[in-house]
């Protein structure tokens, strides 16, 4: 999957859960769909970008990829 697809999917994520007023808990709503739901290649894909500079990632999503294992 290319990241275009992943940082698309991840900003669809971070929309639905920052809609919650508090901000550890959107965070910790991104973390766990994103452990949840995506597969090792996916998730290693996604911490590279974020390595990377995390270009068109809002910020409480680069948190919450930032915390994954």
């Amino acid at each position: 999957m290319k990241n275009d697809q992943l940082i698309k999917m991840v900003n669809d994520i971070a929309s639905f859960f920052a809609s919650e007023p508090d901000r550890e808990e959107s965070i910790n709503g991104i973390h766990g769909h994103i452990s949840r739901f995506w597969n090792i290649k996916m998730r290693e894909a996604i911490k590279q970008h974020v390595n990377d500079g995390g270009e068109g990632l809002p910020e409480i999503a680069v948190e919450a990829i930032r915390r994954l294992k």
